[in-house]
Formats: structure tokens, sequence, C-alpha cells
């Protein structure tokens, strides 16, 4: 059984979903990002969604856009990445590590060195953001032959005819974005989940994953009522942003909204 798939079984067996909790590497360097992934780790992340910083990120918000300049000013390379996949993957044999990334860093350096390399590494798992299914056969042929998982998404305004093929492309999990638009933390939680939960698993019998605006403990449990994961991103990222000078400040502040969301993970 894979990390991925053990994590989810074992979350279910405890009642819960799975909480993801993303940041992106090198944010805003090496050092304080390897910190930063121990702490969300060993205080309630299940799964650890790692962005990889890219100069022109579509889908992300401004906090995640500038986590990613931060990261890129620091020096993260392809290389410097997957040395952080390594050394994290040294620490926590058992975490799953998931790349959020974009094609372009895919396909630039080769796609199936990339992939053989990430595998080798300790990633688990790949959700390339602008990477259609109907285009992705280099990628998922690639990641087959590496053992590697991906994961692809499905948005509010997906049709019922296409969620089957996202589903049938993906190995990992469904990832939902609960909300049209970019990343970013929103003061109330999309209310259309149960039912684009129950369309997506009408087609798979992939773990569903939801993100995208979730920021609270509360809104984290609205989710966990009906998801097998629960996504939250920039509500991390703040926690960096908010204490770039003092890091023992910021792995503090991370710790205590680390716990309060894992908390909201619990459905009885």
């Amino acid at each position: 059984m894979s990390r991925l798939a053990a994590t989810f079984a074992q979350a279910r067996a405890e009642h819960r979903a799975a909480f993801v909790g993303y940041v992106c590497a090198g944010d805003p360097d090496f050092d304080t990002s390897l910190a930063v992934c121990r702490t969300l780790l060993r205080h309630g992340v299940d799964i650890l969604e790692l962005g990889v910083p890219f100069s022109d990120p579509l889908a992300d918000g401004p906090t995640n856009q500038l986590a990613a300049q931060r990261a890129l000013e620091a020096g993260m390379t392809a290389a410097r990445v997957l040395e952080l996949v390594r050394r994290i993957r040294t620490e926590f044999p058992a975490a799953p590590l998931v790349f959020y990334t974009y094609y372009n860093l895919v396909f630039a350096n080769g796609v199936d060195a990339y992939i053989r390399e990430a595998k080798a590494a300790g990633l688990d798992a790949l959700l390339t953001l602008d990477l259609p299914p109907e285009e992705a056969g280099e990628v998922t042929a690639a990641c087959t032959r590496h053992g590697l998982e991906t994961v692809f998404i499905v948005a509010p305004t997906t049709p019922d005819a296409r969620i089957a093929t996202i589903t049938a492309a993906a190995t990992g999990f469904i990832y939902y974005v609960s909300r049209e638009g970019v990343t970013g933390v929103r003061s109330d939680a999309a209310a259309n989940v149960p039912e684009a939960v129950a369309r997506i698993r009408a087609c798979t019998q992939l773990p569903v994953a939801v993100g995208f605006g979730i920021s609270t403990r509360a809104q984290v449990a609205r989710v966990a009522a009906q998801a097998d994961g629960v996504v939250v991103g920039s509500a991390l990222v703040n926690c960096i942003r908010d204490h770039l000078g003092d890091p023992a400040q910021m792995l503090a502040k991370l710790q205590a909204v680390t716990q309060d969301l894992a908390a909201g993970v619990r459905r009885t």
C-alpha cells in the first residue's frame, strides 16, 4: 500500500479526514523551509503538499505568489527542491509528500528524468495544475514507470462527463477545488461541497480532498464532514509571511495554527 493510501485509510479508521498542508518549498529560504515542514508534520499535517516555486504561478493568489517569489529570490532551484524532499523523507519516512507544480517545470527538466529523480528523492505524487488529463499522457506514463502517483483537479464548473475523464487519469487522489479563481483565504466556506464530492465519488474509489479558501478550524470541520481530505495552504503560508524577521515566532505561530486546524478534521 502506498503512503497516500495508507494515510487516507488510517484517517478513515480514526473517523476523520486527512489534513493536507500546503507550503511553498524554499519559502523564505531552504533552512527555514525545512523547519516549517518539520513543524507541520509534527503537529497535525498528514500529507505535505509542496509548491514548487515558479515565476508564473497562474493558479495562485497573492499569498502563494509572494511565497514563490521569496523562494526563488533565496535561490531555490529544481535541484534544491529535490534536496528538500530528500531531507524531509529522511526524517519522516511515512509522510506522503506531493508536489503542487506547473507543467513547464516538469517539461523543462525532461519529463521522464524529472519524475524519476522526484521519485528517487522520496516524492509520492505529482499534481500538475495546468496539465489537463487529455494532454498528460507523457507525464502519466512516466509516473507509472517510476511509481509516482498522480493527482488531478476537479472544479465547481467541471461537467459530469469530464469528471469521469479526470478521475480515470488519477491514481493518488482527486483534488476538488471548491471555488473558482485562485488560491487564498476566504471568510466563508464553499456551500456546494457535499454535492460536488458525491458527483466525484460516483466516478471513482479514490479519496477526494477539498481545498482553496479553507482557512479556519470551523471551515475545516465543515469540509471534513464530507471529504476524505482537507487542504489548507494560504493560512499556513501567512504564518511565514507575517514573521519573516523572526523564525522562532514564525514556527511558534505555525505550530499553533496547524494544531488548531488539525483539530477540525475529526468527525466525532
